[in-house]
């Protein structure tokens, strides 16, 4: 497997996402009344019914909010665009 990278630059998420036709999203479960969830996944639209769309300017509030970090792979062992993502603490090594 490629090495993953780690960025918290939000032009570089919402590039990466769209690259591969994924939609910054929600857990559902975690939402509070109306305010979206606060755990954040990429949506590759695999029917997860978990997961509800957000707009990438509360994705990134939430991101942001959350001292997140997003870990990513660009390229798969075969050349491949790789969907493998994560988020993480911004403070962890």
């Amino acid at each position: 497997m490629s090495e993953a990278e780690r960025t918290t630059d939000h032009d570089t998420i919402r590039k990466w996402v769209e690259d591969r036709d994924g939609t910054p999203s929600v857990v559902e479960a975690t939402a509070d009344n109306d305010q979206p969830g606060a755990l954040l996944r990429i949506d590759f639209r695999e029917l997860d019914e978990g997961l509800r769309p957000v707009e990438w300017d509360e994705f990134f509030r939430i991101f942001d909010e959350n001292n997140l970090a997003f870990l990513y792979q660009d390229r798969g062992d075969g050349g491949g665009l790789s969907r493998f993502n994560k988020f993480v603490d911004r403070n962890q090594s």
